[in-house]
């Protein structure tokens, strides 16, 4: 008898990774990972926070904590806490109880459930997304069984910058009861957010055409290092418009909990009653997809935003993060001026987050990974994080010789 494997296709690798495990293998005496999503610290290492080694330890010594299930939506600290970081203590939803937080494996898992749910209750099967937009958004709904998978135009390679007239036109033309992801700021791939006037003009398109927005916020804090700031967005459209909506929250970035998958699906409605019958069916759908949520990297969350010592260390070393990013974008774009690469690159120091959408074309990252050893998505996407004041010379002098002469 064959294989039942016998016709199994090779996937597809998946690109970031892939482009991790080819830097690894690169024998190079200088070489560069500007590719990996994560926070690098100046000497190109992960960095524990230390606040989160403090909870950790603080859990460890906690005789009274043991391995039990939680519930199916979560830990309850933490879900209260996570839609108050996001919507402020203040919000009315909060307030009128008319929000709830459904803990999930990471920003992905809270997508997921979302996608699922708005597929199966709503009857949903159109959703738009940025072009680009993070690589996995499609896959997610793909995988769910949305039949339509659209785009709307966001980058403006031109001028690299917001398109906001062509995401506002498509954004009309969407039909109604479309899901819409949103990046709540610090956009994925191209570092381009809306001006909050911009942001006004997406909500009232979304609220006239009856559109279902489901915000993706991966990296609050990350982009201006203020937490508050970087949830303007969304508090705008909960808090101001109303509107009845998703959010998908990591603490992937902001915590550095990657591989603990800590995320949460904010979830707003128009009064308490609603909720409770949402919250029914969500955790349904949380049922059978993990059944129940880790509890380490909930654990640590909870511990750090419910005490308020521990919570305004965690917003310093924040603050610290997005310092590191907003320097390297700045010595980048003083480097490439300094040694008169052609083109503007003021870009680098208008977009936000961890992320630079640099303008390079395929050729020329080609020519950066093989000449050069740096390693970057083909679409020019760099993580500012990869940069160092060690490598940073290095990687200008690299691009001036690509842009110049590719």
């Amino acid at each position: 008898m064959a294989s039942w494997f016998a016709n199994i296709e090779q996937a597809v690798p998946i690109e970031v990774f892939q482009l991790t495990a080819r830097y690894r293998e690169d024998p190079a005496a200088t070489k560069v990972n500007l590719g990996v999503g994560a926070f690098r610290t100046d000497d190109g290492e992960p960095w524990v926070l230390p606040v989160v080694r403090t909870a950790e330890s603080q859990m460890a010594a906690d005789l009274s904590l043991n391995h039990e299930y939680l519930p199916v939506v979560g830990l309850a600290s933490f879900r209260t806490a996570s839609v108050s970081l996001l919507l402020g203590p203040d919000s009315p939803a909060i307030l009128e109880n008319r929000v709830e937080g459904v803990q999930s494996l990471g920003g992905t898992g809270a997508l997921r459930i979302a996608a699922d749910f708005l597929f199966k209750h709503l009857k949903m099967e159109t959703v738009y997304v940025s072009a680009p937009t993070w690589g996995n958004h499609k896959g997610i709904f793909k995988s769910v069984g949305y039949p339509n998978i659209k785009e709307y135009r966001y980058w403006d390679a031109a001028n690299r910058s917001l398109d906001i007239n062509g995401m506002v036109e498509d954004l009309k033309n969407a039909p109604p009861k479309s899901v819409v992801i949103l990046h709540a700021c610090a956009h994925n791939p191209t570092g381009v957010d809306p001006t909050p006037e911009q942001w006004n003009l997406i909500g009232d398109v979304c609220q006239e055409k009856g559109l279902f927005v489901l915000f993706d916020c991966a990296y609050q804090g990350f982009s201006s290092g203020d937490l508050d700031k970087d949830a303007w967005a969304v508090r705008e459209f909960v808090n101001k418009r109303g509107m009845e909506l998703f959010v998908a929250q990591s603490y992937s970035k902001n915590f550095g909990l990657y591989n603990e998958r800590v995320g949460n699906l904010a979830v707003v409605t128009k009064d308490a009653e609603t909720m409770a019958r949402v919250r029914s069916q969500l955790e349904l759908v949380v049922r059978t997809t993990w059944s129940n949520p880790p509890n380490h990297g909930g654990r640590i969350v909870s511990t750090v935003l419910n005490n308020s010592a521990l919570a305004a260390e965690w917003k310093e070393s924040v603050q610290k993060m997005a310092d590191r990013i907003l320097l390297m974008r700045k010595q980048l774009f003083e480097k490439l001026r300094a040694n008169g690469t052609p083109g503007k690159w003021d870009h680098i120091v208008k977009q936000t987050g961890m992320f630079s959408f640099t303008g390079l074309n395929p050729q020329q990252v080609d020519i950066l990974i093989s000449k050069y050893h740096i390693y970057l998505l083909k679409t020019g996407r760099i993580n500012m994080c990869g940069l160092t004041t060690k490598n940073i010379d290095y990687v200008a002098k690299a691009i001036h010789d690509v842009v110049s002469n590719a």
